[in-house]
C-alpha cells in the first residue's frame, strides 16, 4: 500500500471459556485471513476482556463470538459493550457486524440482548446470526468459518 491507504480492519471480538470456543473464535479468523488476497485488510482478533473502544473505533467491520450464559449473552460480552458502548456510540454508526453465538439452548436470549445493543450503536448486520445450538457439532467450526470468509471479503472487495 501506498501515500495514505490504510489496510480496512476485521476486528473479532470472541469469547473463549473453553477449547470448543476458541476454535470457533481461531476458526473465523482463520478462514479470514485464508479470504484476504492482498495486503488491504488486516485481521485483529481480541476476547471481550482485552478489547478497548480504540480497537472498536478503529475496525472497519466486526465479528462477535458469545457463548450462551444463562439465557443471555456472555458476561465478558456484556463487559465489552459496558466499556465501549459510550466511547463509540457517535463514532461506529453503520459498523458493519455478524454475530455467532455457541448455545447449548436454543440461543434466543443471547441474540436478543447482542442485537438490542448493536441496535443503539446503530451497527448494521451484514449476516444471519449463526447460532450453534445444543450439544457439540463439529459442523459448528465450518459455519463459523464462513462468516469469518464473508466478513473479510466483503471488506475487501469494498462491499462494506
Amino acid at each position: 500500500m501506498t501515500g495514505d491507504d490504510r489496510a480496512r480492519q476485521l476486528l473479532i471480538v470472541g469469547h473463549v471459556p473453553s477449547k470448543n470456543t476458541r476454535r470457533l473464535r481461531d476458526a473465523a479468523a482463520a478462514a479470514a485471513r485464508a479470504a484476504i488476497e492482498g495486503d488491504n485488510v488486516r485481521v485483529v482478533v481480541l476476547n471481550p476482556f482485552e478489547t478497548r473502544p480504540a480497537h472498536v473505533l478503529a475496525a472497519d467491520a466486526v465479528i462477535l463470538g458469545t457463548t450462551e450464559n444463562l439465557g443471555y449473552m456472555s458476561g465478558a460480552l456484556k463487559d465489552f459493550f459496558d466499556r465501549c458502548y459510550y466511547p463509540c456510540l457517535e463514532h461506529t454508526q453503520g459498523l458493519p457486524y455478524c454475530l455467532y453465538i455457541r448455545a447449548g439452548n436454543d440461543g434466543t436470549g443471547a441474540r436478543r440482548g447482542v442485537e438490542t445493543i448493536v441496535s443503539g450503536l446503530r451497527w448494521r448486520a451484514v449476516q444471519a446470526p449463526v447460532i450453534c445450538r445444543g450439544e457439540w457439532d463439529e459442523d459448528f467450526v465450518d459455519r463459523v468459518a464462513e462468516i469469518g470468509a464473508a466478513m473479510a471479503a466483503g471488506l475487501e472487495a469494498g462491499i462494506f
